[in-house]
């Protein structure tokens, strides 16, 4: 018999400290249910205190998310759990989750406390969330790097408090995986009250050990992690909750371990995360990168087609990956399109939602002679996950060649109001942008520019994702189109409109506070 893995995703929390990763509420909202589809244990969904839009996305995700548990971050003082438990009071089964940091050099330099400060406040916190909720989970900060006996200490007290998770974290990514699981088989070993509490691990990704010293965790005792879709966050990131679960499930008869969660779900969560935050995975990583499946060596081409095992130790159906084409065409009608949608894992879109995406199926079927489950699935979020526009492309011309200017003529709805305007820039892409920003009045600043073909073949589907600056304000935007051209003035736009929602929720919650 196995023992279970709880897992506790904090994509919309750590994940989100990714450097332009963050997510408005609607996006927050999209991926939690995801997660809810993919069957996480625990979902950390952010950090009231820190703003009036973390509380508010908090709060949305508690009050309509049911399944998985629903966790809020809140440092130790009573503020902040105060903050954290308005916004979760009416989930299913909410989590507040604080943390205080325990290791030397965090205590002096950062918190400036004792260690008797230190342990008096973890405590007293966790009693005051324990009020609120049986479900409480205390983490100490770097503790990878703290004194295990004072570690101890702590944890013990936090238990008698109320706590019934606690995190050991390696919050800057520096112990290797036989040191790690040596700190988490010597805390079950010394702590006299663990037996009522069980160890979790929270892993950062700085010397690229996050998955293995989680691993190794795992293996000495702990029984939750805390990972993120495609190994977001913070630096390097944290640990890949697609890589753990899928070493469990195909390695999990030898270590007895295993997770409940609905791995046909992982490729379409990992493409949603990357659309939203505008961070592409790289073609090579291990479960959801674009290479992970694919076989260019004639011999494994040869020992994949006898018997797939030779090569692939998982099924790419395991993860959600089809092979398969769209039995659609442009002759196929709406009642079609929605139970392939359905079948694709998107249960929840709306009638206008639905609409939306076959309006734009029909007219790029009429572009391409094969459609691929890609190509409707860079639709749905190309549709579905669009901001209230301000900014809408009504017309794009450009004309470009190896002797003559770069040239691009566009059309917009700017704000309710047609406009158009042509411009030159240094390549068709560049005279597009400049044209779309003289229209929106915009100053902001292109950080990032990728493009990417969704499918093989000439006529594929390029996606274009964009990261733009505005104020301090960083933004990502994504768009999708047989017309590359096209297809990067719509994620230009989409971060624009971002852009402008963000200002205009800026400007209501000023008003609301």
């Amino acid at each position: 018999m196995s023992d279970k893995i709880f897992i506790f995703d904090t994509t919309l929390r750590d994940g989100e400290q990714s450097p332009g990763a963050s997510m408005n509420i609607h996006e927050k909202f999209r991926l939690a249910q995801q997660l809810g589809k993919l069957n996480v244990d625990v979902i950390e969904a952010g950090f009231p205190a820190a703003s009036l839009g973390d509380f508010e996305c908090v709060k949305n995700i508690a009050d309509n998310v049911r399944g998985p548990q629903i966790a809020a971050l809140a440092r130790c003082n009573v503020k902040d759990i105060d903050t954290a438990w308005e916004a979760l009071k009416n989930g299913e089964n909410p989590r507040i989750h604080t943390f205080l940091a325990t290791s030397e050099i965090h205590m002096q330099h950062k918190l400036r406390m004792t260690r008797e400060q230190v342990l008096e406040l973890a405590t007293a916190s966790v009693k005051h969330a324990a009020k609120y909720t049986s479900n409480v989970e205390f983490s100490a900060e770097d503790a990878s790097r703290s004194d295990l006996d004072f570690v101890c200490r702590v944890f013990e007290a936090v238990i008698e408090a109320g706590a019934t998770t606690l995190n050991f974290p390696d919050t800057t990514g520096y112990a290797l995986p036989e040191e790690y699981g040596a700190q988490i088989r010597y805390l079950l070993e010394n702590i006299r009250n663990i037996d009522r509490a069980i160890i979790s691990v929270h892993c950062h990704n700085d010397l690229g050990l996050a998955v293995a010293n989680s691993l190794a965790a795992i293996n000495n005792g702990a029984r939750q992690v805390e990972c993120t879709i495609n190994g977001l966050g913070e630096r390097a990131g944290n640990t890949a909750m697609e890589e753990l679960v899928m070493i469990l499930r195909t390695r999990g008869e030898q270590a007895r371990l295993h997770t409940d969660i609905v791995t046909e779900h992982i490729f379409p969560t990992s493409r949603l995360v990357s659309t939203i935050t505008g961070m592409p995975v790289q073609p090579n990583k291990a479960i959801v990168g674009a290479n992970a499946f694919l076989h260019e060596s004639g011999i494994h081409q040869d020992g994949v087609l006898k018997e797939r095992s030779t090569y692939e130790i998982m099924n790419p159906k395991d993860i959600g990956i089809s092979t398969s084409n769209i039995i659609l065409g442009k002759h196929s009608g709406r009642h079609a399109l929605r139970d392939k949608i359905k079948e694709m894992g998107y249960t929840d879109l709306g009638e206008e939602e639905i609409n939306r995406v076959f309006e734009r199926f029909k007219a790029v079927a009429d572009l391409k002679k094969e459609m691929f489950e890609e190509d409707l699935e860079a639709i749905i979020m190309d549709e579905v996950l669009r901001v209230p526009e301000a900014f809408q492309l009504l017309h794009l011309g450009a004309m470009s060649g190896s002797r003559s200017l770069p040239t691009a003529a566009v059309k917009m709805l700017v704000r309710g109001e047609e406009k158009e305007t042509a411009s030159l820039g240094v390549g068709p892409i560049d005279a597009a942008f400049r044209a779309i920003a003289q229209l929106a009045g915009t100053d902001s600043k292109l950080l990032y520019f990728s493009v990417s073909s969704i499918t093989g073949g000439t006529d594929a589907q390029g996606e274009v994702m964009v990261r733009i600056e505005d104020d301090g304000k960083v933004v990502v935007g994504q768009g999708a189109d047989p017309d590359i051209i096209t297809a990067a003035a719509k994620a230009y736009l989409t971060g624009l409109n971002r852009l402008e929602y963000l200002k205009k929720e800026n400007k209501r919650r000023e008003q609301k506070q």
